[in-house]
């Protein structure tokens, strides 16, 4: 991934057919697409017709069957346990699949404004926080160390292990992956190359409870420039903190532009690990 790679996610640009499941959950809201990722996985957004700024309910993540890259029953698993731990993340509401699909419908999360006017927290690369990307871009920082503070690694059932990553590079350079698809940092490295840097892992000294999708999208924040939450917890596990800090930053380049690195850093209170940091980078590419 880099500025000049593709997203792998963003606001749909076009038509969007809805899913009837995701109809008949919404009744009589209002759906709009506001998310999709290149795998076919949509997000849509629930809310009362005419409703206001706080009005937005729900959000229901869509996965087309035939998607084994986006098991939202994992998620749903996840996102219940780090609730329960504390972290600011969407309630689940439901969980269900067919054999059209499955889906996952989460609670809106309101960004905790005082008073009755309440307004649904934004992420971090909608129109209202591209505009003031150097906030944006501290509150990743800042919401990534208050997650790897409050959960609990020793009670934390999933992992996010270098060892399991690695296989799933193996697995993509086995189904005919290669460096065509890496990001162009990486292109001119050949596989044998690149499994050899991946083989050499820094040591985890200080695992913590990772988010495992850390990129600007998935964090929210508050009108007034806060943490809110995170959302897509997909991948969440045990691993080296810099296995999210590498990937939020970088993603401050695809989401903003250059410059904005420093201010992930800042906001989490650390120094940048350049080893780590080209480390994971490679890893999460290849995997």
């Amino acid at each position: 991934m880099s500025a000049s790679r593709a997203p792998l996610a963003a606001a749909p640009t076009g038509p969007v057919s809805v899913p009837a499941a995701v109809r008949h959950i919404a009744a009589n809201d209002a759906i709009t697409p506001v998310w999709q990722n290149s795998l076919g996985g949509t997000t849509f957004q629930l809310a009362a017709s005419g409703g206001g700024p706080g009005d937005i309910d729900r959000f229901v993540k869509w996965v087309p069957a035939g998607t084994p890259e986006l098991e939202l029953a994992d998620e749903a698993q996840r996102l219940a346990w780090a609730r329960a731990h504390g972290a600011r993340v969407p309630e689940v509401i439901d969980y269900a699949s067919s054999d059209a699909g499955s889906w996952l419908v989460t609670r809106a999360v309101g960004d905790g404004a005082p008073g009755p006017a309440q307004f649904a927290a934004q992420s971090a690369v909608s129109d209202r926080w591209r505009d003031s990307p150097r906030r944006a871009a501290r509150v990743l920082g800042e919401g990534l160390r208050e997650l790897h503070e409050r959960l609990p690694v020793a009670e934390c059932p999933f992992s996010w292990s270098v060892e399991d990553r690695l296989e799933q590079v193996h697995e993509r350079f086995r189904r005919g992956d290669g460096p065509e698809t890496w990001s162009p940092e990486y292109r001119g490295l050949s596989p044998e190359h690149a499994f050899a840097l991946l083989a050499d892992a820094p040591p985890m000294t200080s695992p913590v409870v990772c988010h495992g999708d850390a990129c600007a999208p998935n964090t929210l924040l508050t009108h007034t420039g806060g943490f809110a939450a995170h959302v897509d917890l997909g991948e969440l596990g045990v691993a080296d903190p810099w296995a999210d800090l590498a990937i939020a930053a970088w993603s401050t380049e695809w989401n903003f532009g250059p410059g904005f690195e420093a201010e992930v850093y800042a906001g989490y209170g650390v120094a940048p690990d350049h080893d780590r940091i080209a480390y994971y980078r490679l890893l999460w590419d290849l995997s």
